[in-house]
């Protein structure tokens, strides 16, 4: 062999074994690759998971410590500060004692301002944020009392320094002389003051109104009776309960009867009508054992000697009556309910029970969260933290049980997230969405059902704009259309693809919106006219002689088209008046609205649908364009031969054969339009209503995220919920895309072989 041919056989070696390593490369490249975005995904799942699962986490209690209660006599009152370190029992004889959580060693030990010979009948909470309680006392007076836990720093440690006031006058105020107050109740505004009270073997409900003066030179507060009424009851209530608003007070005795009084007719309080809480309850097998008020003053919390929790609020019916609803029960514990504690941050309540057990609940999800038992025996009172962290409980025996409380985000559960919730102030159960107010007894609404609802709506309507157009344009310019227009026109419909979204939602937003508006029943117009006049010409076309039709090249006929276009749309300008004139009294809108009973928002459905419609139209063209372009010429060519017309051609070849194609190109444009943003941020009024009217806002999963992810507090349920709408979306699009490619793969075993 001569050396040339050696070096050339050399080089060709080396040539084949350079290739050899370079496809080795990029198989291990692609293929890293490939692992680098699964995990990539994985990644993002297992974030998503992290940031989701403390959602669905139950509460847990820990033991902190157990001691005989500091001082004697049996507590009626029991608190604690928010830092669980000192803690207050107030005993039926009038004795405060304060004392550390964690220890019972008394802190400060000092009495009511009430006599000697005087006990404690009952009390209420007047306003527990503020520490304000009233109490009924044995010789028909009451007293208004505020404890406080101040707060103060030294040489870097925390000192809490209990503190007793009252906060109107520091005497008893006398209702009924010589008669223990059987059950009292109070309400405190700014202004003025109201009591109510029962005296033991009276037949009536005192009810008090005071206005407050308070001194000019010290902060002395005085009360001037503005009224007294005495309303007659039929029962010996236990409990009065004056609700936050104060619209209404209710007296029930322990069979569960009910007294409802109105308090803002009119000038006097008003007997509105009586309620049977525990149903029919002849046998008298059930009997209430503590009434307490949910956060917010408005739903009722009713306790039961079988361990059973209903929670009651005031609904509007039909006539815009008031009627009084159980809206939820919890049945976890079987023993007699002693005490129920309300969340002073959080529509949860804590319930001790006399087996010694407490229960963790939270009313707006209706959800149990835990049930532990604190004690041996019976429980007696109960105290939970401010920030609802621990809680301090009193049994039979005179024992102290301090536990810490881990419950972070109770306020979620699938009833929340998916089914309709019957929430305070409304007049039946709804999905809703509303995470914050201003109000701090707000009631968190995380309902997902209408921001998917809205995600769904606005893919829908931009589906129904963009499949038509896009597979048709397709079809023409992937099959029908000279190669020369071809050139010039699929360029300048995949440019429309780079055009950000932003800048789509923007005009959207600010032009489409209300040119629509003014012009709705031109718009209406053009999808008649338009079709109908491209109809006419083809079939005009059609009937023309063969001398006519072919000085126009085979695949530029579209372009003749384009007049077609300019005369709809001046016919459009020319007859949208008079017919918005004739039909809908010159406002379509409004019409809409005020005839036809269809509510009309400027930023709708519509707008979301012709927007987003079009950012999806160059996903789906492109795509399907090529799918049907690129079907095998002989197939093509056999279908022609064999004396099929173009249009048969591509209705039995070219669309089995693109099938695969086509669908993956719609597939994509509903992804796009699932997780789309900004369109649907700036072109919808972003409310998160369920209402399938084209004229109608909405919501979607991904504006939702963009809107209130930024003023959301990290770590917070409202926080973890948008991570969870994110999930949820991320999913959504998985669960379709996997479906879409399982159809995909047999379209392509049942069509490739054409």
């Amino acid at each position: 062999m001569s050396l040339k041919n050696r070096d050339t056989q050399s080089l060709s070696l080396g040539r084949e074994r350079l290739r050899a390593y370079k496809d080795i490369g990029a198989r291990y490249a692609i293929g890293a690759g490939g692992f680098a975005v699964i995990g990539a995904v994985l990644l993002m799942m297992a974030f998503f998971f992290l940031q989701v699962a403390p959602l669905f986490v139950s509460a847990t209690f820990d033991r902190v410590t157990s001691y005989e209660h500091p001082a004697s006599g049996k507590s009626v009152f029991l608190a604690m500060d928010e830092y669980r370190d000192t803690a207050m029992r107030v005993t039926e004889t009038g004795q405060v004692i304060f004392f550390k959580a964690e220890t019972g060693a008394v802190v400060l030990e000092t009495r009511l301002s009430i006599p000697e010979s005087v006990q404690i009948t009952s009390y209420q909470l007047i306003n527990e944020a503020d520490g304000e309680v009233v109490f009924g006392l044995s010789d028909g007076s009451l007293l208004v009392t505020r404890y406080a836990f101040v707060i103060s720093y030294e040489d870097g440690k925390r000192r809490v320094t209990p503190k007793l006031s009252y906060p109107l006058e520091d005497k008893p105020m006398m209702i009924a002389q010589d008669q223990p107050l059987l059950s009292v109740a109070g309400r405190s505004s700014a202004d003025s003051v109201i009591f109510a009270a029962f005296a033991k073997g009276s037949s009536s409900i005192t009810l008090r109104r005071f206005e407050k003066k308070k001194q000019m030179f010290s902060d002395e507060v005085s009360l001037e009776a503005l009224d007294s009424v005495d309303i007659a009851v039929n029962t010996q209530p236990r409990w009065l309960m004056l609700d936050g608003l104060l619209d209404w007070m209710y007296a029930i005795d322990e069979q569960g009867n009910a007294s409802v009084v109105a308090l803002r007719t009119g000038d006097t309080p008003t007997f509105y009508k009586n309620i049977a809480l525990l149903g029919d309850n002849r046998e008298g097998s059930r009997r209430l054992t503590s009434v307490s008020f949910l956060l917010g003053e408005i739903s009722l919390l009713l306790g039961e000697s079988n361990g059973q929790i209903t929670q009651w609020f005031p609904v509007r019916d039909a006539s815009n009556n008031y009627d009084f609803m159980p809206v939820r029960q919890f049945n976890d514990q079987q023993a007699a309910i002693v005490q129920v504690g309300s969340e002073q941050r959080r529509k949860g309540f804590v319930v001790a029970d006399a087996q010694g057990q407490v229960g963790v609940y939270h009313a707006t999800a209706h959800r149990t969260l835990a049930v532990e038992s604190l004690s041996q025996v019976a429980l007696t009172k109960l105290a939970l933290a401010p920030r609802s962290n621990a809680v301090l409980a009193e049994d039979a025996n005179g024992v102290m049980h301090l536990w810490k409380l881990d419950n972070e985000h109770p306020e979620v559960s699938w009833e929340v997230l998916w089914n309709k919730v019957w929430y305070e102030g409304y007049g039946q159960p709804d999905y809703i969405w509303q995470s914050s107010s201003s109000n701090t007894d707000f009631e968190p609404k995380f309902s997902l059902m209408p921001l998917a609802f809205g995600t769904l709506k606005a893919a829908f309507y931009a589906m129904l704009v963009a499949i038509p157009i896009a597979l048709m344009a397709a079809m023409y310019a992937g099959f029908f259309m000279a190669p020369a227009m071809r050139q010039s026109v699929k360029p300048v419909v995949e440019l429309l693809e780079a055009l950000p979204t932003v800048i789509i939602g923007f005009l959207a937003g600010l032009w489409l919106a209300p040119f629509l508006e003014k012009n709705l029943p031109d718009f209406f117009l053009f999808l008649i006219l338009l079709p109908t006049l491209v109809f006419v010409f083809g079939y005009a076309w059609s009937r023309l002689p063969d001398a006519v039709r072919v000085k126009i090249p085979h695949g530029w006929e579209a372009a003749l088209l384009i007049p077609v276009v300019l005369l709809t749309f001046v016919l459009v300008g020319l007859l949208g008046q008079p017919v918005e004139n004739a039909l809908f009294a010159g406002d379509m809108p409004s019409w809409l609205t005020n005839v036809a009973g269809i509510g009309y928002d400027q930023r709708n459905s519509l707008v979301v649908g012709i927007a987003m419609g079009l950012a999806v139209i160059p996903i789906i063209f492109s795509i399907a364009e090529d799918a049907i372009y690129n079907v095998p010429k002989h197939q093509v060519n056999g279908s022609l031969a064999l004396g099929a017309t173009p249009w048969q051609t591509m209705i039995g070849v070219v669309l089995p054969t693109a099938s695969p194609g086509l669908f993956s190109g719609v597939m994509i444009g509903f992804g796009r339009a699932v997780g789309e943003t900004m369109i649907v941020l700036m072109a919808t009024g972003n409310t998160p209503i369920m209402d399938i009217n084209v004229f109608e806002g909405l919501r979607t999963l991904s504006a939702n995220i963009a809107v209130e992810m930024p003023e959301s507090e990290v770590g917070s349920t409202h926080y973890r919920v948008l991570f969870l709408a994110a999930l949820v979306l991320f999913m959504f699009t998985f669960f379709f895309n996997t479906l879409a490619e399982l159809v995909r793969q047999r379209m392509l075993k049942r069509y490739g072989a054409l």
